[in-house]
């Protein structure tokens, strides 16, 4: 039997990270690939009160079908803890928030439609968005912010704007106050919309981020948020923050994916977080992966040849590597994976002119016996691809004593 694929059906790829982490698998590797958050800050005992209870006094409704917009008590959780006043009638529960992604695919883009995105950005909108045959642009980006010339220069006509403001994947950065501002301005004054993505913002580290954009400019864009990083990801639970106008496309969307997200585990987070207990729990996260970080950054310092170059996230679960001129991320992989340690190579989270120079880590899910050992390896494979500037890094060792 012959099957006629849909032409949007080849613009689908498996994606790199997935395929990475299949190597992850063998036995000793220490993965640095995945943005997987540590299951150390699963809230097990709490979920499996939860459990009980729901299943107890509301099971028969818990374990049925649902309203797609998702289950109300929830949803007015998700409005009252956002910094900005929201209806709880905007607010759509998703499978996940890459189910926002897909959903936003869905009805804003047509075949050729501008896409503007971060340089770089998220490998699973790159996913969601492509199958819909967009001109997906990326918009010049640095450590604080946008260039707000190349925004100008490619806004005309665009969909929209897609953004992660707040300790970025892949990069870890975040987007200044300053920046925030300017953006926001520029976006209302092109009338450009903006899809906000949040995942990780309330895994600061020493200060909480800056203002939302979306609570600059509600009519303007659309939040994404999620439960993944502060409850657990096999959850599947994310949401979204829609304008009214966009709010009936976007459950009709959703009906058509899936009827609704698992009423269950709905009931079971709002059951979870009724009386506070994110106030309680993500401080402990946030402990953790500083800790973490600080791990990885000492372990940098410590290993690395000279001419790499790391960031300072402020909070989240990456580091964001670029190596030196003439080296290639994807060369390094398989020399890292041969001593037993997985990253991910960065051209993937470009949407064009990747730079291969660069990679991703992520910190939250290794021991600092593992952050060390992992760093180490690393090293001597860059070493190892070039070892002209290992001894180049001796000599100037020897000059410093």
């Amino acid at each position: 039997m012959n099957w006629t694929q849909a032409r949007r059906a080849e613009k689908m790829n498996p994606s790199v990270i997935r395929e990475i982490l299949k190597v992850t698998e063998k036995p000793g590797i220490i993965s640095f690939a995945g943005g997987l958050p540590s299951p150390k800050t699963f809230p097990i005992s709490e979920f499996s009160a939860a459990c009980e209870k729901v299943l107890r006094d509301d099971g028969q409704a818990a374990l049925q079908y649902a309203a797609s917009e998702g289950y109300a008590p929830l949803r007015e959780m998700v409005a009252a803890m956002l910094p900005w006043e929201v209806d709880p009638a905007q607010v759509l529960i998703t499978t996940g928030s890459q189910q926002g992604l897909d959903l936003i695919a869905k009805i804003l883009i047509d075949e050729g439609s501008r896409v503007l995105v971060e340089t770089p950005t998220y490998l699973g909108a790159l996913q969601a968005f492509t199958p819909m045959e967009p001109n997906i642009l990326s918009v010049a980006s640095n450590a604080n912010g946008l260039d707000l010339q190349d925004l100008k220069a490619k806004a005309e006509g665009a969909r929209f704007f897609y953004v992660l403001p707040n300790f970025q994947n892949p990069t870890g950065r975040t987007m200044s106050e300053e920046s925030r501002a300017a953006l926001s301005a520029q976006a209302s004054a092109l009338g450009l919309p903006i899809v906000e993505d949040n995942p990780y913002g309330e895994l600061w580290f020493d200060e909480p981020p800056p203002l939302p954009l979306t609570a600059r400019n509600p009519e303007g864009c659309v939040y994404l948020g999620s439960f993944s990083k502060v409850l657990a990801p096999g959850l599947r639970l994310g949401f979204m923050v829609a304008p009214k106008s966009l709010y009936p496309k976007l459950l009709q969307a959703k009906q058509a994916a899936d009827l609704h997200s698992p009423s269950f585990n709905q009931r079971m987070v709002a059951e979870v977080m009724k009386d506070g207990f994110l106030e309680r729990h993500v401080p402990t996260i946030r402990a953790l992966y500083k800790s973490q970080r600080d791990a990885m950054l000492t372990a940098m310092t410590r290993e690395m040849p000279a001419g790499v170059e790391w960031n300072t996230p402020a909070g989240g679960m990456f580091l964001w590597v670029r190596l030196p001129q003439g080296m290639n991320a994807i060369e390094l992989l398989p020399r890292a994976v041969e001593r037993n340690v997985a990253f991910v190579p960065g051209w993937a989270f470009y949407a064009d002119h990747p730079d291969t120079r660069t990679l991703r880590l992520s910190f939250v899910t290794a021991s600092v016996e593992q952050i060390n050992t992992g760093v180490a390896a690393i090293a001597a494979a860059i070493n190892a691809l070039n070892p002209e500037r290992e001894q180049s890094r001796e000599d100037a060792l020897l000059v410093a004593k």
